[in-house]
């Protein structure tokens, strides 16, 4: 009898499954946590987010309903963005956010610069004519209030302890989309910005949190929902390229544009530009940074021509301070100086002469 060899293609012999005991507690739903009574119930949204939507939703919520939008009507002979309206006006808007109960909002400089009517819009629509209280071209911030209290307010936080890689938010309205929130990171700290005035912002912060048109002035905020700066300026055609004016800056700013409506500065009365020093006069001065600010014009009258500053002096010093470049000078010359007597070290062709100058209160912009 032949026997027949299985194929290795047959069915193997059934065999009995293995069945593995699971208890119904060890299979919950994945869609569904149990309540308390052991019965599933729907999963919370927020249980679903991850730490970092977690954070951006909670500086939304927090930040979010102090955020305005700023409409503007300027003077056409300014310029600037914005789309041109009729007599002779350019319509702009920008962002701005509340920081007291009772109405005063901070935002940028170029937002409400020359305006010939402010009119500011609330998260929940309600639209107010606000009045610019105080405007700072050289820090780019200003500051407007509206007839309103009991306002939703933005925690003001400390810039100081930012770090490079931070989350961040901005919020604001790029081109009228209100309370439009984008995030990113720190990406650098204490950045140089030149403003519109032609000085020099120090302290500012970098961030690739998206800012647009109608961004600046808004806030940018930490995860705690703390405004840790003041949006300010993109570069184009860059991307990511976008910076802020550090809280630390725009605070005590704020307390001085409130106070007194304006920021008080030195003023000497001259136009300046840094030059190169030759090595032998570095080494005179003992400096590392071979270049000072040369006069190129004394205004008649002013505390320059009064102390005998002439065209074409080289200022190395001012108060034993070393000055290098014109934003140094314009750095030395702060509020304190305003009516105190103060050295002026410059250069001449044939001597260096330290001269005696009383600085004034920088006269105010009209431009």
């Amino acid at each position: 009898m032949t026997r027949t060899r299985r194929s290795a293609l047959a069915s193997p012999k059934r065999r009995a499954p293995i069945v593995f005991p699971v208890s119904a507690a060890a299979a919950p739903d994945p869609l569904a946590l149990p309540a308390h009574d052991g019965t599933p119930a729907p999963i919370d949204d927020a249980a679903l987010l991850d730490a970092y939507s977690q954070a951006v939703v909670h500086a939304a919520e927090a930040v979010g309903p102090a955020v305005v939008n700023i409409e503007v009507r300027q003077r056409a002979a300014q310029g600037g963005a914005g789309r041109r309206g009729s007599r002779g006006r350019i319509d702009g808007t920008g962002s701005g956010f509340v920081f007291t109960p009772d109405g005063f909002i901070l935002t940028n400089s170029h937002v409400v610069h020359d305006a010939i009517r402010v009119d500011v819009t609330l998260p929940d629509g309600t639209h107010a004519p606000a009045d610019v209280i105080g405007d700072d071209p050289d820090t780019d911030l200003a500051v407007v209030r509206i007839s309103a209290s009991d306002l939703s307010v933005a925690k003001l936080g400390d810039s100081t302890t930012l770090r490079p890689g931070q989350l961040v938010i901005a919020i604001g309205n790029p081109y009228g989309f209100q309370t439009s929130v984008t995030a990113g990171v720190v990406s650098a700290l204490g950045r140089s910005l030149r403003t519109q005035s032609g000085r020099l912002i120090d302290n500012i912060i970098q961030t690739d949190a998206a800012l647009n048109p109608g961004n600046s002035g808004g806030p940018l905020v930490n995860s705690r929902g703390e405004v840790v700066g003041v949006n300010t300026a993109v570069i184009l055609p860059a991307q990511g390229l976008c910076f802020a004016i550090a809280m630390e800056t725009a605070r005590f700013v704020a307390s001085r544009l409130i106070r007194d409506g304006r920021i008080r500065r030195g003023y000497l009365g001259i136009a300046g530009q840094t030059v190169p020093l030759s090595r032998r006069v570095a080494r005179l001065l003992n400096r590392e940074s071979a270049s000072g600010v040369m006069v190129v014009s004394v205004e008649p009258g002013s505390p320059a021509e009064r102390a005998g500053v002439r065209q074409r002096d080289v200022i190395v010093g001012f108060d034993d301070v070393p000055i290098t470049t014109v934003d140094s000078l314009h750095r030395a010359l702060t509020e304190g100086r305003i009516g105190a007597a103060a050295e002026l070290d410059v250069l001449r062709p044939t001597e260096r002469q330290t001269l005696r100058i009383v600085p004034e209160e920088s006269p105010r912009r009209d431009d």
